[in-house]
């Protein structure tokens, strides 16, 4: 049986095609069911698989394009699942997770900065003792993430046209739309006009990961089976995660945490196969690849996600809040300004990472007691 799910089929491994069409499965007879006990663990497990089917998929395709098309496919990637997640949830929720769209965008620009990048400099730097990544790529990228998020997750919160941290139809259209082309041409300084700043410096000797073997190219054959699967898997997410909204909503309410905490637990579900490439890039004095990895999903969240929620919202008239309460920003300043000097220079050691992994406990801390 072990040696079934190990074969190849279509140049890829029988597992990954099975997982994802059990996943549709389960979502299509748990479909308008209430969920208890078991069935509520089967869905749990069927979302989690899904998830990790869609990352591997888009890091399948990612190994046929290369650098940096791969790391800019499964951030694309991701981020498409958290767009769901949200969209899905918002739809079920209604005026009760109103910032639930926020609460998720800031918790993946936490995990990201500190949790995940946090967690690379620790392992990298233990093994390689210092780790060398181009400044010249990391700077841009982590200026743009600085403006997208100050002008979704701040300026809201002082903006005078409406009651609370929203904004008008009018101001959230031009957020969007600007939060969208300033991604676009983030991108097209990544693939196009300045490539050769996000690819690793060529000076670095790279170490595999101990009993980990590097990966082959993938077929074409094997890229244009993960693109499908990775939409299979895609559905099966979204469908999954509409079953399981209402008992998400009820276990946050049921142990009386804030509703943050759902955007925490979507952030941390979509991003744990990509905090697993960006460690194992890291371990292999690949920094590089690990700051385009992380950076480029937290860009690809806010540049891809609220454009869409904003446009979900006006469509169905449905609440959003945006800005952040005032510890929230300073979380987010100071987590902006410590990722500013650990690149601003083109190498860092374990205590840059003990820094970042801190200010990530601190974020967990205080998401579960404000």
């Amino acid at each position: 049986m072990v040696n079934f799910f190990r074969k190849p089929l279509f140049d890829t491994p029988a597992w990954g095609l099975l997982i994802p069409l059990i996943a549709v499965g389960v979502f299509l007879i748990m479909m308008g069911n209430e969920l208890s006990g078991f069935g509520l663990t089967l869905v749990s497990i069927a979302l989690i698989s899904a998830v990790l089917m869609s990352v591997h998929h888009a890091e399948v395709i990612a190994l046929r394009v290369g650098e940096p098309f791969g790391t800019l496919i499964l951030a694309l990637a991701v981020t498409v699942i958290e767009v769901s997640l949200i969209v899905t949830l918002m739809l079920s929720g209604g005026e009760a997770i109103s910032a639930l769209a926020r609460d998720t965008v800031f918790a993946t620009v936490m995990i990201v900065c500190n949790g995940v990048i946090g967690l690379c400099l620790l392992l990298g730097a233990w093994r390689h003792r210092v780790l060398v990544f181009r400044v010249d790529g990391t700077t841009p990228t982590l200026s743009v993430l600085a403006v997208l998020s100050t002008l979704v997750l701040v300026l809201p919160t002082f903006t005078s046209s409406t009651a609370g941290a929203t904004l008008t139809n009018t101001q959230l259209i031009f957020t969007g739309v600007v939060a969208l082309l300033l991604y676009f041409v983030f991108v097209f300084v990544l693939t196009i006009r300045h490539r050769e700043y996000f690819l690793p410096p060529e000076n670095i000797v790279v170490n595999e990961v101990p009993d980990v073997e590097p990966h082959p190219r993938p077929s074409v054959l094997s890229a244009v089976v993960s693109l499908v699967f990775l939409l299979v898997s895609l559905i099966a997410v979204v469908g999954l995660a509409k079953t399981l909204a209402p008992a998400i909503e009820a276990g946050v309410n049921a142990i009386s945490a804030p509703m943050a905490v759902v955007g925490v637990m979507i952030a941390m579900l979509v991003l744990l196969p990509e905090t697993l490439s960006a460690v194992r890039a890291a371990m292999r004095n690949q920094m590089q690849i690990s700051f385009n990895l992380t950076l480029g999903s937290a860009l690809a969240t806010i540049g891809l996600t609220i454009p869409t929620v904003a446009v979900t919202s006006l469509l169905l008239d449905l609440p959003l809040e945006l800005g952040l309460p005032q510890k929230e920003i300073t979380m987010l300043a100071l987590t902006l300004l410590i990722t500013s000097m650990t690149i601003s220079r083109n190498s860092a050691t374990v205590l840059q990472g003990a820094v970042h992994w801190v200010l990530f406990m601190v974020f967990l801390f205080l998401s579960i007691f404000p």
